[in-house]
């Protein structure tokens, strides 16, 4: 069992180009082998190492992020006021009234319409942020037949899922009058519960090809390291991420004997082994801490105030605007976009809360890979990598703002700081 609940260290991929961890080790700065160490010298002469050029690219490319994230959310503002303000919500739900006589089918068959409105238009700022945008800053590897072909399938399982939930979730508000947030809360934390349990195995494998890590000196140093944190580890996979992107990355997923830990293509072809060390020990980190279980009840607290705060508001414009939107009530499914957008701009106030419950966990799971892989000099270099997409030395106040992983400073700092306090063991 403790073998099915571990690590099948999971992973999509190609065809390796170049062979996994051949890269040779970024080359140390002079500041960072000094003895003793300076931290702060050291931090700052890793990130000198950046040029300018690619530090301005990767602060553009990040900060735009901010601005996507408003206009994501003041795009589906409007989209969704206009389905009530319109009627189109309405008569969307009259239509599905018409169709059958099934209460189920119905919201499953107005799921379905709200899906391909609400996506058809939103799809031109979804193409920007996901395929011009991504190629302006030399990021994306698709072409725009296969970004399409992803997107396609990202909505035939968003449909189908969909399909299946949103009519139990309604079947709660419909029976459980005065209960429902309480009721609809439970569902939706089991929903977050099965999907992270269901997602890795059967929905990942969709958009990406896994095949397991055959370089033995690759292999064997990562399994080692997880048998000497307890973790019963017989395969290492990978996953063919270069095909959509050339970011390196790695991460843990799964749930209820499903849990994952998975490494990029890229990661094993742009990273040396000590690099690869450095970010298996994170994600062995996030494994061992329980991160994803913490992380659902999280979630499922922000869902429960979330619920409570739908049921204080939906009720008040609902009559406010009734003549316009003929919204029967919190069971009508007309009344969808009601709940989506209270939902989304209760989110959207909440991204500092949420960041910095993920980005809590990053930390946590830097410092346990730090005492893993003890490999802090692969550790900053690393966190360089993953500069190339994320603003390397932001202020405070951006970082705890928008930030849900560490700022590469904040990474090579600790790196730094670790490898300063333990001199004598290296």
């Amino acid at each position: 069992m403790a073998r099915v609940l571990v690590l099948a260290l999971l992973v999509l991929v190609a065809t390796t180009r170049v062979a996994a961890g051949a890269v040779p080790p970024a080359e140390i700065p002079a500041a960072a082998r000094a003895v003793p160490l300076d931290t702060e010298a050291a931090t700052r002469a890793y990130l000198a190492t950046v040029p300018a050029e690619k530090r301005a690219a990767s602060d553009a490319y990040f900060e735009g992020g901010y601005v996507l994230q408003v206009l994501r959310f003041l795009l589906s503002a409007a989209i969704l006021v206009a389905l009530l303000h319109t009627g189109v919500s309405a008569r969307l739900r009259a239509e599905t009234a018409r169709a059958t006589g099934v209460r189920g089918i119905q919201v499953a068959l107005y799921w379905l319409g709200y899906l391909v409105v609400t996506s058809v238009l939103a799809f031109p700022l979804t193409i920007y942020a996901g395929f011009f945008r991504e190629h302006a800053y030399g990021l994306s590897t698709m072409s725009l037949g296969a970004w399409l072909a992803d997107e396609a399938k990202g909505f035939a399982v968003s449909a189908v899922i969909g399909a299946l939930f949103v009519p139990v979730l309604y079947l709660i508000l419909r029976h459980a009058r005065r209960t429902w947030w309480l009721w609809g809360s439970a569902a939706v934390i089991a929903f977050n519960a099965f999907g992270a349990a269901f997602a890795p195995v059967y929905l990942a494998p969709m958009f990406n090809h896994y095949k397991p890590v055959v370089e033995e000196s690759v292999r064997a140093p990562i399994l080692s390291m997880a048998r000497a944190n307890g973790i019963a580890a017989d395969e290492v996979w990978e996953f063919d991420a270069s095909r959509q992107s050339n970011r390196v990355s790695a991460n843990v997923s799964g749930l209820f004997g499903t849990q994952r830990i998975s490494l990029n293509d890229n990661l094993l072809e742009r990273c040396s082994l000590g690099e690869i060390e450095a970010a298996m020990g994170h994600e062995m980190g996030h494994y061992v801490m329980n991160h994803i279980p913490k992380g659902i009840f999280f979630l499922g607290a922000l869902t429960v105030i979330g619920f409570a705060l739908l049921r204080a508001l939906f009720d008040r414009l609902r009559v406010r605007f009734a003549g316009r939107w003929r919204v029967g009530g919190i069971d009508d499914p007309a009344g969808l976009p009601l709940i989506s957008l209270i939902v989304a701009a209760y989110l959207f106030v909440l991204t500092p809360v949420t960041n910095t419950i993920t980005r809590t966990q990053e930390v946590e799971a830097d410092m346990f890979g730090l005492n893993a892989a003890r490999q802090p000099d692969a550790m900053a270099s690393l966190a360089l990598k993953l500069g190339e997409y994320r603003k390397l030395d932001p202020g405070a106040l951006e970082e705890l703002v928008f930030f849900d992983h560490p700022s590469g400073r904040a990474r090579i700092y600790a790196a730094m700081r670790w490898k300063a306090e333990h001199v004598q063991d290296r």
